[in-house]
């Protein structure tokens, strides 16, 4: 019943591709664990967990490590990407942008010029 009400979070886990991912049922309470790539996929599991379950779930209990902890997400660029949008997709401010750039000077010579297939870090702030 409790696993019927997470399948999302499941799923979710399973398109981000969670290692070692184990899943358990018992009195009531879904217990589940695994490994993300990165703390921005680690927050959307947690993100979907609370929207199902409110802030401090009580059926739930969930260990979630995370294998690069040096970075907050990789994101590939797309076609329409500007590192003001990529900075409000994952920190929520677009003017975030710049530490971004920084992070990426290796790759990128102006915050201007992004293109497709990029991969981008995104750092901890």
């Amino acid at each position: 019943m409790v696993k019927a009400k997470y399948q999302s979070v499941l799923d979710l886990g399973e398109q981000l591709g969670v290692k070692n991912g184990k899943v358990e049922e018992s009195d009531g309470q879904l217990k589940i664990w695994g490994m993300t790539k990165t703390p921005y996929e680690k927050n959307l599991l947690w993100d979907k967990i609370k929207a199902i379950g409110g802030e401090n779930p009580q059926d739930i209990m969930a260990d979630i490590t995370i294998e690069d902890s040096s970075v907050y997400a990789r994101h590939t660029v797309s076609s329409g990407d500007t590192l003001g949008k990529i900075a409000k997709h994952y920190y929520g401010d677009p003017s975030k942008y710049q530490a971004i750039f920084e992070a990426n000077t290796d790759k990128l010579k102006s915050p201007d010029l992004i293109y497709p297939d990029q991969e981008l870090v995104i750092p901890n702030l």
